[in-house]
């Protein structure tokens, strides 16, 4: 290093003339840009080759950040250097870097290896990077890694992110263990922003706490070498993850530059704008996760095999958004989870066989578009193939506390036909004649009407039939309605029944009448059992 007060280079560092350029802008604080003007040329993840003129020493470039020169009087040192070909392996591993650092349009020949490093900020755009080797980095700022292009894989684990973690358009091949990033333990104070990215392997972000927002807008997330495409369970956002689509057209990105917060929130594409959805190729791990806010799917794609899964178990959000395609193969899990807004679409969700949901708990349904009660009623039973009674307890709660009772009881109907299905033979009987009577209570209606219908048909017998007394000068005065009402109602006395002897058919029309109103009163009472039970 150089004396205090002087800023010339170590004579034994033979400096290049880039690396010269570099030295003198890093005193100023100014961009040093080694850019010819073609842009062919200059695009770091071009096939040209570049030249002596635009190479400088990965040695050189850590002694700038580690010991570099005192500043030009006036100025705060910064590296800002642009188009240039960092050669060797830069490690910077366990160092403090305090000034500001900025690689665009740069080339790297061997990894960067950054683990256990403290940086202000740190920002390397457009770069063509062998591998970003990052464990438990800390930034007291950002860390920008938009549009790079990295081969071999990120490893992120434990890193601390002081402010923002931007991967925006950033293009991550996967590692030797088949993983693309590695940021399991990864901590981001603000937000992550990772759209329009392409991953080919794992990402992996386990237990990882994300401040603000998650965003994958527009990426493209592909693991055909495993189970998973993103993997992250016990995933911590405090506001919301964004697994949607991006507008193109109007897309911050189109002008080169790299905002701070990348797509909008909310922003309504403008008319002709391209939309480029979420994709996921490969199985996607949520389990045990938190959102503040929201967890949104909206037209995202997931295409996975038969033993793949788009896995929520038990998370935990305020608003799940599941707005996506349906996916063709693979399955969704959703086993204890819990939300309070479901927003849905009934196009959105597999068939027989590819939705879980035991134990899955939700407040209000607020379906998007076309959602009828026997599409829902299909959606619970593609979750059951084998009969369970919680799916649609909560799906009739839920309709219940939105005034909705006729449909909850539609519900709960079916609820009962399902478990039919799965009684002996004689249960079954009863229960096919509990559903035709009086649809096991829950129509009461229907009661009245057979009860009516029975009443008439014993009126209009016995008045064409009437029966004996049982006692000759005791029996009341004949009253062929009264008589056929009293054999109805199994427990209310009008002292008919008792005082009439039927013989022949008349006993048979009798006999049937009691058994009709024993039935009917037995479905009725049941049926009010269970709407007291509010089940």
């Amino acid at each position: 290093m150089t004396e205090p007060g002087d800023g010339d280079a170590p004579a034994d560092l033979q400096l290049t003339s880039a690396e010269w350029s570099m030295w003198q802008a890093f005193r100023n604080g100014s961009t040093c840009d080694l850019h010819i003007g073609d842009p062919a040329r200059d695009d770091p993840h071009g096939q040209h080759l570049w030249g002596p003129e635009r190479r400088v020493r990965a040695r050189v470039v850590a002694l700038l950040l580690l010991d570099g020169p005192l500043p030009q009087p006036g100025r705060v040192a910064a590296l800002q250097l642009t188009g240039a070909y960092i050669t060797d392996t830069l490690d910077v591993a366990g160092g403090t870097i305090k000034p500001f650092v900025e690689l665009r349009d740069c080339r790297f020949e061997a990894e960067v290896v950054l683990p256990e490093s403290h940086f202000t900020t740190l920002r390397m755009e457009n770069c063509a990077i062998p591998r970003l080797e990052a464990a438990r980095l800390h930034t007291e700022g950002d860390l920008h890694l938009p549009r790079c292009v990295v081969h071999s894989g990120i490893r992120l684990t434990d890193a601390q992110i002081g402010t923002d973690l931007m991967l925006n358009q950033t293009v991550v091949h996967k590692d030797r263990q088949g993983r693309s990033v590695m940021a399991d333990g990864l901590t981001v104070a603000q937000d992550l922003q990772a759209e329009m990215m392409e991953s080919y392997g794992e990402l992996s972000l386990r237990g990882a706490t994300i401040g603000v927002s998650l965003s994958l807008r527009g990426s493209r997330l592909c693991n055909p070498f495993g189970r998973r495409a993103l993997n992250a369970p016990q995933l911590t956002v405090e506001r919301t993850l964004y697994l949607t689509a991006a507008g193109l057209a109007n897309s911050p990105f189109s002008s080169g530059m790299t905002p701070p917060y990348g797509i909008g929130i909310g922003q309504t594409p403008s008319r002709g704008t391209r939309m480029q959805r979420f994709e996921c190729e490969g199985g996607m791990r949520l389990d045990d996760g938190r959102f503040g806010d929201a967890v949104d799917f909206e037209n995202a794609r997931f295409i996975m095999e038969a033993d793949q899964e788009l896995s929520l178990r038990r998370i935990q959000t305020p608003e799940l958004r599941f707005l996506g395609e349906r996916p063709q193969r693979g399955r969704v899990i959703l086993s204890g989870a819990r939300v309070v807004n479901l927003i849905d679409k009934s196009a959105s969700w597999p068939g027989l066989g590819g939705l879980w949901m035991a134990g899955f708990a939700y407040e209000t349904l607020i379906p998007r578009g076309h959602f009828p009660l026997a599409l829902r009623l299909e959606w619970v039973a593609a979750a059951t193939p084998e009969y369970a009674p919680e799916p649609y307890e909560m799906l009739a709660a839920s309709l219940r506390s939105t005034g909705e009772d006729a449909d909850a009881r539609e519900v709960l109907l079916a609820k009962q036909r399902r478990r039919r299905e799965t009684l002996p033979l004689a249960a079954k009987l009863w229960g096919f004649l509990q559903d035709w009577t009086v649809a096991y209570g829950y129509r009461p209606g229907r009661a009245a009407v057979w009860m009516a219908v029975l009443w008439a048909i014993g009126t209009l017998y016995f008045s064409m039939s009437p029966p004996p007394p049982l006692k000759a000068g005791e029996a009341p005065p004949w009253n062929p309605y009264l008589y056929s009402l009293d054999l109805l109602l199994p427990v209310i006395d009008l002292n008919q029944g008792a005082a009439w002897k039927p013989d022949g058919g008349a006993q048979w029309v009798a006999a049937v009448l009691i058994l009709a109103g024993w039935v009917l009163a037995t479905t009725v009472a049941a049926g009010a059992s269970r709407l007291l039970r509010r089940q």
